[in-house]
């Protein structure tokens, strides 16, 4: 079977196969590869290394592509995705937690800092009064991008504020900033409607922007937001996950990640 990289469209092709057919097909195989689902970019650049590693091992693996935060986590709940590789921990917590997922992570990937980016000004402190400012629209984003913007002195956020942060939250906002809040895709495409935006890395590196380069502030490297692996809570413990995990700790994945990002991704394994 074809063990390249497949679009969102072919989840109903996957989705086809039936229970009892999976069942008896072993989980890596030729015949019933992994099914793992990233977001463009970085991780699934990422994962083709991890996919190659695998292979050397005996481990199939079919990567399925997304564009967007929603839609990996219900694939995986549903049964369409072996796992995934995508989100930070406070994502995957909020998504548990508010859609009654029942997803886990088994291990850390890398960490993107999430950076400011302008069109219009170098410094945060060129940003003029009643500017208005995106940010991603998700919860836990959305509070990452508002601690950020705090410490980049735009406003002052409650003590202890943190990635549950809202725009309730903001304490003293001399400058009379406005949030702007929408979609974590759509943020690269607004830099040219707002005066600042708070931009996820995987979707700044997709637009052309170098967090380390074009960045006005970044997230320091020892960022808590590390991305993970997740599963089916009833999956912790598979043999698959094991071989996966291997695959994705080798240092030819490191190394990867560390020459093709050159610091705008870090691994955190």
């Amino acid at each position: 079977m074809n063990t390249t990289r497949r679009s969102l469209g072919t989840l109903a092709a996957l989705a086809a196969l039936s229970p009892i057919a999976a069942m008896a097909q072993d989980v890596g195989t030729a015949q019933r590869p992994l099914r793992i689902g990233v977001t463009a970019g970085p991780h699934a650049q990422a994962m083709e290394k991890v996919r190659e590693i695998a292979a050397r091992d005996g481990l199939a693996i079919r990567i399925v592509e997304f564009t967007d935060y929603i839609q990996p986590n219900a694939a995986l709940a549903a049964g369409d995705l072996d796992a995934n590789s995508y989100q930070h921990q406070p994502f995957l917590d909020a998504a548990v937690r508010d859609r009654r997922l029942p997803l886990v992570s088994v291990a850390k990937t890398m960490i993107f800092p999430m950076g400011l980016y302008s069109r219009r000004y170098k410094k945060a402190e060129e940003v003029p009064n009643g500017a208005r400012i995106a940010v991603p629209n998700d919860p836990s984003n959305g509070g990452r991008a508002l601690v950020l913007l705090a410490k980049a002195g735009l406003f002052t956020l409650k003590a202890g504020a943190n990635s549950s942060a809202t725009v309730a939250d903001i304490t003293a906002n001399p400058r009379r900033i406005r949030v702007v809040e929408l979609e974590a895709a759509q943020l690269p495409r607004a830099l040219e409607e707002v005066d600042l935006a708070a931009i996820n890395t995987n979707y700044a590196i997709n637009a052309g922007l170098n967090p380390v380069r074009d960045s006005i502030a970044i997230e320091d490297k020892d960022s808590p937001y590390a991305n993970v692996i997740a599963v089916q809570g009833k999956d912790r413990d598979a043999p698959w996950v094991r071989r996966l995990l291997a695959a994705y700790r080798n240092d030819e994945v490191k190394k990867f990640v560390e020459t093709t990002f050159q610091g705008s991704v870090v691994p955190a394994f």
